[in-house]
């Protein structure tokens, strides 16, 4: 019986073949005496010359070869191929940094080029897409990523003193921290108002469908309207409230700062939320319900310990997405004094410094991927069967 030939994998094989491109096409750093002077680019060749870069292409040629006939233990070699680029990624910035920033200028900096950016995001496409071939489960496509990690620890301890992205981090320290915490403290504040809020909503949808009318419009309605014009709309009513109610002036509510900011986040947070609860809870087999009733079980008790359970799942998938939202919107809160990562990135913006804008994005790209990763492993193991 003959074998059907294995077809070409095309997604790996796009992904890698853009990644050489972008590689060698592109400038991988840009190296300039101080902060203030625009950096001038850097293109890999020029890091080690034709014959480093021929190297550095070799992997890259390999996965290519690889993708033409994907066996399962092809797609594992390129999987490890793919790892090793990744992780050599950082030790070509050192690198860098070592031949090509001046060590008699103490102010020089060495900003990441396009190149380097581009062909990170194409390789961890790569990963993904060759966990999914590979069926691995999530801690092990977290896993993966623990070489790499620890190369650019190594890196940053040890070479990478010029990396602009460095100096800024260190400039700006304690900030940082302090940012981070107010982050982490509005999105945390803003999901749980949201999860008890988006409960409550859901159970009344389910007993009186006006409320499920009413409710999922003015919540559709919500989506539609802009961040900044939702705090602009707030603005003068809680400005308003302030004025004139104490107590609440005594809590630090006021037209700006984390008052309406957390109003807003609140607001977008409510639909996902409550949409999720809503299919979860309505859509629990009437089988197993009934077969709970028949039991003898009160209907607080089917509740409580059948579609309480059952929905779970769905309902922390509303969870995840919401937390996943909240935590990019809140960036946006530092435009009306509510801190966080968005502070650096608005600073940044307003001083043409790059770097410093990618101080405040790259944590928050971080946060809502730990948030997408933790929060689906648990939906995968609370479902039945377990996680894959």
């Amino acid at each position: 019986m003959r074998r059907e030939p294995t077809r070409p994998n095309l997604v790996l094989a796009s992904l890698l073949l853009a990644t050489l491109v972008a590689w060698s096409g592109l400038d991988a750093v840009s190296v300039a005496p101080n902060r203030i002077v625009p950096g001038s680019g850097v293109a890999a060749w020029e890091v080690a010359g034709p014959a480093g870069l021929v190297v550095s292409l070799l992997p890259l040629l390999a996965g290519l070869w690889l993708a033409g006939r994907p066996t399962p233990g092809r797609l594992r070699l390129s999987l490890g191929l793919v790892v090793a680029m990744l992780a050599a990624l950082p030790a070509w910035l050192a690198l860098a940094a070592v031949n090509r920033v001046d060590p008699e200028l103490p102010q020089a900096r060495m900003g990441i080029g396009a190149g380097v950016w581009v062909t990170l995001f194409l390789l961890l496409l790569a990963v993904i897409e060759l966990r999914s071939r590979l069926v691995l489960s999530r801690p092990q496509g977290w896993a993966l990523l623990l070489v790499p990690l620890a190369s650019l620890a190594t890196c940053l301890a040890l070479w990478l003193e010029p990396l602009a992205l460095r100096q800024e981090y260190l400039g700006r320290s304690d900030q940082f921290l302090g940012a981070i915490g107010e982050h982490l403290l509005l999105v945390g504040v803003a999901v749980t108002v949201s999860l008890m809020l988006g409960v409550a909503l859901a159970l009344a949808m389910r007993h009186w469908p006006g409320v499920q009318r009413a409710g999922f419009g003015v919540l559709n309605f919500l989506q539609t309207i802009p961040s900044l014009a939702l705090f602009g709309l707030l603005l003068a009513p809680l400005a308003w409230l302030a004025a004139n109610v104490e107590w609440l002036a005594a809590m630090g509510v006021s037209g700006i700062g984390w008052a309406p900011a957390l109003l807003a986040l609140v607001g977008y947070s409510l639909l996902p939320m409550v949409r999720n609860t809503f299919v979860a809870l309505d859509e629990v087999d009437p089988g197993v319900i009934e077969a709970a009733r028949g039991m003898g079980m009160s209907r607080g008790q089917v509740f409580r310990q059948v579609r309480l359970p059952l929905a779970l799942p769905v309902i922390l998938e509303g969870i995840r997405i919401t937390s996943v939202q909240a935590i990019g919107l809140t960036a946006v809160a530092a435009l009306i004094g509510a801190g966080g990562l968005g502070t650096f990135i608005f600073q940044g913006l307003g001083q043409a410094a790059m770097d410093l804008v990618l101080l405040g994005a790259l944590p928050i790209l971080v946060m809502a991927l730990l948030a997408d990763a933790l929060l689906g492993a648990l939906t995968d193991l609370l479902r039945p069967g377990g996680a894959r």
